[in-house]
């Protein structure tokens, strides 16, 4: 997955392991979009996806030109059924997956998900709710876990809102 490769740095600090542990049969995207994994389960996943050959085909996927360097896209072999909607595309952030839509608009969406705009413009929306924040103190190292359901416009997909999950882990 070389258009999945910004994903990487982001998930090293979850254990090789996991990787080899995901089997593909048990992915449930929706819940990975809707905010409903922890942060292991979804680095698991973006480990298997960035690292084993031909990930996004054995899941149908087929990938197609986002027209941004920062997200990889997807056209799915049968839609999503996510936030009470259908979606036939996705893309992946650094961060996690959104669903692309085209029949409702960014506004109109963080409303029905009780999700706070950050930036409300003509021009831009975006988004952000915490789903679930938490801090381990072990050994004098920090890890700052961080899940938030996000909506938002790209000027790179003009007339669609993305929504969907980010999974942050940190070290501080």
């Amino acid at each position: 997955m070389r258009r999945l490769g910004h994903l990487v740095p982001l998930v090293l600090l979850a254990a090789p392991t996991m990787a080899g542990n995901f089997d593909p049969g048990s992915l449930d995207l929706a819940a990975l979009i809707e905010c409903r994994v922890d942060v292991p389960a979804y680095n698991g996943f973006a480990l298997w996806l960035t690292g084993e050959p031909g990930a996004a085909q054995k899941l149908g996927w087929k990938e197609v030109a986002s027209g941004n360097p920062f997200l990889s896209q997807y056209r799915l072999p049968a839609a999503v059924h996510v936030f009470g909607r259908e979606a036939q595309t996705i893309v992946f952030t650094a961060t996690g997956p959104m669903a692309v839509f085209d029949d409702v608009s960014a506004p109109d969406l963080a409303w029905q998900l009780d999700v706070p705009a950050t930036i409300s413009t003509s021009g831009k929306f975006l988004g952000e709710k915490v789903v679930a924040e938490s801090t381990d103190d072990t050994g004098g190292v920090s890890l700052v876990t961080r899940i938030t359901l996000n909506v938002s416009t790209v000027e790179s997909h003009p007339g669609q809102t993305l929504a969907g999950c980010s999974y942050a882990l940190d070290v501080k």
